[in-house]
């Protein structure tokens, strides 16, 4: 309890320290809000690129071998849950359309494309007992023809998208998943290592833990409320620890990839100063992008989650505390199991403190007296949970290296705008966006000093957002998913972000860089 009482003695020092240089008062966060866009080029071999999810964007759901996802078993047993079949089921038929979209990635200018594997494309039982080659073959025929044209394969492993098969034996809520998983994992290495240097094992297990098993709102919505997201990630956090040992142990010498976990996180900032908003505002932090990166970096979850957990859950009667704990050997196996540091950041909250739940209730809203919201007069886009908050990329990503270091670098791994998906002018609207939150990464390099190496938008095309279908997207083509080609056109973002990607530069000309990405 003492280190706890530094740590937390040591951060509020920081925070009002940071407050009075500069950063103004707290009351309506007004004077965040600036237009003024930096005229530093960003440094030499920054990494640009774009970021997708295969039951997004691939299509060809049950083509050449591949087996049910869970996404794809809701879209068909529970029709109601996608808006008049907007599903993947043909998507934007990326399966049959490589070729396209490695042109629109190469007149983009940039240099990296982030993709996901389907478990169920590769391993249509989730296991190793039916490869099938032709899923192989389809993502080997990506990587060869990426590299070709000087775009790096960055390969994600999972995006929210077990197969049916794993669930039915348990999902992410029994310990075989761990190990079916490994197999997964080696299998790719085995198979792509040699052409691929950046892999992700998951991609926002904070979202897909909390919506797939807590909460709701992500497939199979098998929901246990107060303890399925806390097993989830227990099982997910130990398969990706048991996955950068193998990788450690029979790869890394003669594949010399990176690998990670990337983590999701709405920048949390304390409403007003007063000590109890800021603490609460660190606890959300903790325990959102915390929960998966303390593990990771330091072996165990954050001090504050487990004794809130732990409280909460003996006051409830339960025998042991809802949120599992780690062996001394997971402990050590967790402990350094990242290359780098990934965030997908898209919005900012404020956060309050609040009265402490009442005890019977029990759920993850309830464990840590964290309440959010967003002021109506900040900007909207097409979700209400989504508002137009550039300064708060700065301060994540400021967060992210004060809490974690950043002496392995860190790269934002998605950011982009939401609309209907249909807004071919929106120069003003996404591509604004873009250029407002990148100046505030700007910002974060040159002023701040982070070793932000990397940026990658969602996305290059419009693709299904999940229960949304296309009813909202942040593409920079729009894509006709009424016709046979599913054709790609470009909308005013695309031109804007190609200028950027090829230039280092958010305006016309810029100050030259006076730094450079060493990865």
């Amino acid at each position: 309890m003492a280190a706890m009482k530094h740590t937390i003695a040591v951060f509020l020092f920081a925070y009002l320290l940071n407050q009075s240089h500069g950063e103004g008062t707290l009351g309506s966060h007004a004077h965040l809000f600036s237009d003024e866009v930096s005229d530093m080029a960003f440094p030499d071999g920054f990494m640009w690129g774009y970021s997708s999810a295969a039951y997004q964007v691939e299509g060809a759901w049950d083509e050449d071998g591949k087996g049910e996802s869970v996404w794809d078993y809701d879209a068909h047993n529970r029709p109601e849950w996608f808006p008049e079949g907007q599903n993947g089921d043909i998507a934007c038929d990326a399966y049959h359309n490589t070729d396209v979209d490695v042109e629109l990635l190469r007149r983009q200018g940039v240099s990296t494309y982030r993709f996901s594997v389907s478990w169920s494309r590769v391993l249509p039982t989730g296991h190793l007992d039916n490869i099938n080659e032709k899923g192989l073959a389809y993502y080997r025929d990506l990587i060869q023809k990426l590299k070709q044209n000087n775009i790096e394969p960055f390969i994600n492993m999972h995006h929210a998208d077990n197969p049916r098969p794993i669930e039915d034996e348990g999902g992410f809520l029994t310990e075989d998943y761990i190990d079916a998983f490994v197999d997964y994992a080696t299998l790719l290495f085995e198979n792509f290592g040699d052409d691929v240097k950046w892999w992700t094992t998951f991609n926002e297990p904070n979202q897909v833990c909390s919506g797939a098993y807590d909460t709701g709102g992500s497939s199979p919505q098998n929901l246990h409320p107060g303890t399925g997201a806390y097993i989830c990630g227990h099982n997910l956090l130990r398969a990706h620890a048991k996955t950068y040992r193998v990788y450690d142990e029979r790869f890394r010498a003669t594949q010399n990839g990176k690998i990670s976990m990337i983590i999701t996180e709405s920048w949390t900032e304390p409403a007003t100063n007063s000590s109890d908003d800021i603490l609460a505002a660190e606890r959300g932090s903790l325990t959102n992008y915390g929960w998966y990166a303390h593990p990771i970096v330091f072996g165990d979850y954050p001090q504050v989650m487990r004794e809130r957990v732990d409280m909460r859950s003996a006051l409830q009667g339960f025998n042991q505390s809802r949120l599992p704990v780690f062996t001394d050997e997971e402990k050590e196996e967790l402990k350094g199991s990242y290359d780098f540091l990934a965030v997908n950041m898209y919005t900012t909250v404020l956060a309050t403190d609040m009265e402490e739940a009442p005890i019977e209730e029990i759920g993850l809203g309830s464990d840590f007296r964290v309440h959010t919201y967003q002021p109506d007069d900040w900007e909207k886009t097409a979700s209400s949970w989504f508002k137009v908050v550039p300064w708060g990329a700065r301060h994540l990503v400021r967060w992210i290296r004060d809490t974690y270091g950043d002496d392995k670098g860190i790269i934002v791994t998605e950011n982009g705008y939401k609309d209907t998906g249909n807004e071919m002018e929106d120069l003003d609207t996404r591509g604004r966006y873009h250029k407002m939150y990148l100046s505030n990464l700007n910002d974060v390099i040159y002023k701040d000093g982070v070793n932000l190496f990397g940026y990658l938008a969602w996305s290059l095309m419009n693709d299904v957002e999940w229960y949304e279908g296309w009813t909202t997207n942040l593409g920079h083509y729009h894509v006709d998913f009424y016709s046979p080609n599913r054709t790609r056109t470009p909308k005013q973002s695309a031109a804007y972000y190609k200028k950027v990607v090829t230039t280092n530069c958010l305006l016309d000309s810029c100050q030259p860089a006076t730094k450079r990405i060493m990865l």
